[in-house]
């Protein structure tokens, strides 16, 4: 059985979208534009299923066009020193893994 926290992270594009929300809420094409090669669908897919698992909140501001910021929630919060863990390990030993 798989643990709960890979689960949460199963996705390609999760622990970057967490990390690049750790300093500021965002909006979507503010993120978007940081992910190259991501889709359309499937960053929009990524961030429900993290929204789903209580990792951000989405808020949507009653403007003109709605303006829709995504941000951390506690629990998000509680993620980012793994995911800072995740990319030592890949600093360290990235090109060594095989």
């Amino acid at each position: 059985m798989a643990s709960p926290i890979l689960k949460i992270l199963s996705g390609r594009w999760k622990h970057l979208i967490l990390w690049f929300l750790k300093f500021n809420p965002r909006r979507y094409n503010e993120i978007k534009s940081r992910l190259w090669g991501l889709s359309q669908g499937s960053l929009t897919k990524q961030l429900r299923e993290l929204e789903t698992d209580g990792l951000i909140n989405r808020k949507i501001y009653p403007e003109v066009p709605p303006r829709v910021e995504y941000s951390l929630t506690l629990k998000g919060e509680e993620l980012i020193p793994i995911i800072d863990l995740m990319e030592e390990f890949r600093e360290k030993f990235g090109d060594k893994i095989n």
